[in-house]
């Protein structure tokens, strides 16, 4: 019997999922990262392999307005800043890397709040 441990069970979903999601300058991939207290959003265009955008619970404007909300709610307001600073670089479409994590709680707020931003998905 085949055990695998909670990284590698992980790990294996984000390639499968990587398998099928690449960002293009047009429509580059927003990858959502958590940790046990902070959500991380990218946005990166992989055929140059480069960062267009970013935000986190840690970036300073948003440090003080989550510190007090749960973390489902402070994901949606990074999903919001993810939106503000993709529209400050002209981006409006992404393809949505949810980076082996299942499609519910911050991953899928953090979805919500671009969406509210004017990003499509």
């Amino acid at each position: 019997m085949n055990t695998q441990t909670k990284l590698q069970a992980h790990a294996r979903r984000k390639r499968r999922v990587r398998k099928k999601v690449h960002g293009t300058a047009t429509r580059p991939r927003m990858t959502v990262s958590k940790s046990n207290k902070h959500t991380y959003v990218q946005v990166i265009d992989d055929d140059l392999g480069v960062t267009l955008a970013s935000a986190s619970t840690l970036h300073g404007e948003l440090r003080g307005a989550v510190s007090d909300l749960n973390k489902k709610d402070a994901a949606t307001k990074v999903g919001e800043a993810a939106a503000a600073a993709c529209k400050g670089v002209k981006i409006t479409q992404v393809v949505f890397d949810r980076n082996g994590y299942p499609y519910t709680g911050r991953v899928a707020a953090v979805a919500d709040g671009a969406r509210s931003g004017g990003i499509e998905l």
